[in-house]
């Protein structure tokens, strides 16, 4: 099963994971080119194991401190998301980052900064964290789609565990 993580602001990514990191691209700016890496994703997974793929996306919202504008942006990239992944019959899974977060600052054992004044502290901490699981070069504009990928596969396997 290929795991896809998405991080679905403007500046996030997308990231397939399957049985290890595969690869990330940064967020497309059209539904046009989100839906082709989906289906380039969605043909590997036939190629490479059993044609079924699940998503594991960020669930978001504007923030207060968002301009309108901004927020509006934002809503309308999470919404492309969701139709392309529909479009492609790919199950989504939302997770709140709070608990894609903890998830890895328990497994890791760190303390990661708190707060609106801290965003960028813990940013960081998570690309840190995010380069554990691949060789490729995180970024900022990466890390966290990796991240999700990284606890959706985690997710899956503990399901396949129980059954």
């Amino acid at each position: 099963m290929v795991i896809i993580g998405i991080d679905p602001g403007a500046g996030g990514a997308i990231c397939q994971w399957d049985r290890a990191f595969v690869s990330v691209d940064k967020c497309p700016d059209n539904a046009k080119n989100m839906s082709s890496i989906v289906l380039h994703i969605k043909n590997n997974s036939w190629v490479n194991d059993d044609g079924k793929c699940v998503a594991y996306m960020e669930k978001v919202w504007g923030r207060p401190s968002n301009a309108t504008r901004a927020a509006f942006h934002f809503g309308e990239n999470y919404g492309r998301w969701q139709g392309v992944l529909e479009s492609h019959k790919i199950p989504i899974n939302y997770i709140l980052p709070n608990k894609w977060i903890k998830y890895w600052a328990e497994e890791y054992n760190v303390e990661l900064p708190k707060g609106e004044e801290n965003y960028r502290a813990r940013k960081n901490k998570l690309k840190e964290l995010a380069s554990f699981k691949t060789e490729i070069k995180t970024t900022l504009w990466n890390s966290d789609a990796i991240l999700i990928a990284a606890y959706g596969f985690q997710i899956e396997e503990e399901k396949k565990n129980e059954r």
